[in-house]
Formats: structure tokens, sequence, C-alpha cells
């Protein structure tokens, strides 16, 4: 988040506001029509906008605005009934301003960005709307707010080890978490005692299976890869090793472009005659590995993410970093919608024989409906999908 201070300009020009200003209406002029809508109306705008730009490719910019607590209660009023009369006479009529966080926060929302020169742009953009503002108030007052602009679709870098996404584009979701509150604490219960019961429950196959690896190739037992978890927050995913050490990824980096960009065919499989969107002969992998990828016996080790909360029992299967480098913007939401799972909606409904934008939309269609009673039913359900996908 990039968060600027105000700096003020002495014996600025000030501008005559009520102080019994409306915080709905813009004062007078071409915009006194245009409205300041509530927070939970400008948290849905957001998510609204988040979606028309991931399908016209047009980024927009959300300003935020805060008053803080340095300006005094009794001028606060009269503060921002300027703000708002400077803000709407600045921006225009497509952009839409909304309470972002009680009546301290203002946000702006300016759609629909040029693409072509965007830096530019940007800079056009900040620039103009604090020298309105600027010439609007005191130095003493100017100082006191802070600015920050965020924008949309964010640059994820897949190297990069900390958070790519911008919690504060994504308010909605934050608000959903916390309505669901008391729901989140009965699936991370879940979670625990699920996790660790079935660790000391399935304690004699880890130990039949890291034998079986350990006597059939060289190698470790267990193999651990870098994921994208909640919100791309990256994670070490442990499962059982299925393939020789120190194997080359090229092949399934190219098949997994070409499975996300919806250009993948179906490969033979003994066990769907219509064929399945995976690698079904690949050199890599380990006579033993092959059946523990059929049986999906390599997850159980990612009962230790679970325990640790990085992962849950159900959610979305978390991806690999190459896999996020080729996701369209609007994948990006199985990652910002809900916590990745060893089992979920997209293994119980089809596996690996529905495309990969079908998977997505489950994946979506999950986060929007979970509950504790839907996690229930998947993991009812995942024991038949896995026998299946074994014979």
């Amino acid at each position: 988040m990039k968060k600027e201070q105000g700096k003020g300009i002495v014996n600025a020009p000030r501008v005559d506001a009520s102080s019994n200003l409306s915080p709905r209406t813009a004062p007078s002029g071409a915009a006194a029509e245009r409205v300041i809508v509530d927070d939970q109306t400008f948290y849905r705008i957001i998510s609204r906008e988040r979606k028309r730009s991931e399908r016209s490719r047009k980024p927009f910019v959300l300003m935020l605005l805060d008053m803080g607590e340095a300006i005094p209660s009794k001028n606060k009023g009269k503060v921002l009934g300027i703000i708002l009369s400077v803000l709407f006479q600045a921006t225009r009529e497509t952009d839409v301003m909304g309470w972002y966080e009680g009546h301290s926060i203002v946000g702006i929302i300016f759609t629909e960005i040029a693409n072509g020169d965007y830096g530019a742009s940007l800079d056009a953009l900040i620039a103009r709307v604090r020298s309105a503002i600027r010439s609007s108030l005191t130095t003493e007052q100017f100082n006191q707010l802070g600015f920050s602009f965020h924008v949309f679709p964010e640059d994820w870098n897949a190297a990069d080890h900390q958070r790519p996404s911008n919690p504060k584009l994504y308010p909605d979701l934050t608000k959903r978490d916390d309505a669901r509150k008391w729901l989140r604490v009965v699936k991370r219960t879940m979670d625990i005692v699920g996790g660790i019961t079935l660790l000391v429950v399935l304690s004699p196959v880890f130990l039949i299976v890291a034998i079986a690896i350990k006597v059939t190739s060289r190698g470790p037992v267990f193999f651990q890869q870098r994921r994208s978890g909640l919100y791309g927050i990256p994670f070490p995913l442990l499962k059982f090793r299925s393939m020789y050490a120190d194997c080359n990824t090229n092949s399934h980096r190219e098949y997994v472009q070409q499975l996300i960009t919806g250009v993948a065919n179906r490969n033979p499989s003994n066990t769907d005659a219509r064929g399945v969107y995976k690698l079904t002969s690949d050199p890599r992998v380990t006579t033993i590995g092959a059946f523990l990828r059929r049986t999906s016996l390599d997850e159980l080790p990612q009962l230790i993410n679970v325990v640790r909360g990085e992962m849950s029992l159900v959610g979305p299967r978390p991806p690999i970093d190459y896999e996020v480098e080729n996701y369209d913007l609007w994948h990006r939401r199985r990652l910002m919608e809900a916590k990745p799972g060893i089992t979920g909606l997209w293994q119980v409904a089809g596996r690996n024989r529905i495309p990969f934008d079908e998977m997505v939309r489950l994946d979506l269609t999950y986060a929007r409906s979970w509950s504790p009673w839907l996690d229930l039913k998947i993991l009812l359900r995942t024991p038949k999908a896995a026998i299946e996908g074994a014979h």
C-alpha cells in the first residue's frame, strides 16, 4: 500500500461549506445529484469493479482518504464537508465515492484508467485530486490527511515470498469473513480435530507407504513444494514423493499452461474412457508413485499442513507458482475466497474429468456457499471419489 501524508500550502484559499452539509450529497452544480454511498454498498461496488476489470482488463484505482484522529471532532464535520465538496467537483461522474470505514475514511473508485500510458494517467490523477483538496484547506488541516492509492489488477509476482494481494482492494471479503467468524472457528476446529485424528489413525499407512517409497527408488520419502495459499501467500506443501528424485518439471509446466489456457487435450485413462485432463504417461513417476497418485495416498502428508493452519481439510487445491503465472485475472479469485484444502467440491464432482475453467467455477461456488455442513458432505463423498479414481 502506498500512503502519502498531505503537505499544505500556507494561506491556501478556503472553500465555504456549511457545517450541516449532508454527507450523502454534493453541495451544488452538476455534481448535485451524485451521492456518497454507505460502506456496505461501497464494498459491493468494489467487488463489482474487480469483476468488471477482470473482463475488460482496464485497471481501476481505489483512493482512500483518511482524516485520522488529529483533526478535532468539533472541526471534523466542517472539514469533511469541504473535502466532499471538492472531491465531487474534482472527479468524473463515472467515479464512485463511498465510505470505506465508518465516517473517517472516504474511498473513491476511479474507474477504467487508460492502459496505454498507465503511469502518467495515475500520476495525473493523484496530482489533480491532491491539488484540489490542498487548495481548499489550511496547511494544518491538509497535513492531517492521509492519502493512499491502490491499483487493481495487482501485479502478482510468483517469486515474491510476501502476500501478493492487497487487502485494501478486498474489503467485501474481509467483512464476509468477519460475518462468518463463528463458522470459521467451527471449520478450524474440524481441521485440527480431524487432522490430528487422521494422522493417528493412518499412522500405519504412513509407515507402509514410507517403506515402499524408500525401497523402490532413491530419494527422500517426503516431497516438499512451494504452493500458493489463501490470498496468494506461499507455503511449503507436503506430499509423499511419487517421482524419481531431481526430475525436470518442463513437461508438467507445459501441460499446465495448455490446461489453463483451454487448449489441453484429454489424455487416455484406465478409469475414464473419455480421458482426463492430466499427464497420465509421465516418465517421472515411479511405479509405487503411480499407485499413490491413483489412490490419492500421496496427499496424506498434507494433514500436517492442515494442522499447521496452512490448509483446510476441504477447499480449493493450492496451485504451484508456475500455474499462477498462467492464470487469467478471474482465476485468482479461487485463491482469495477460500483457504486451500486436501479435498474439495472439484474432487468429488469431477476431478480431472472437467476442464480448468469449470474447476475454478466449482471452487468459487464452494467459497460462496461454504458451511460446515457442506464440508462434512464433501468429506463423506471423498473416499468414494478416491476409490473410483483408483480403478
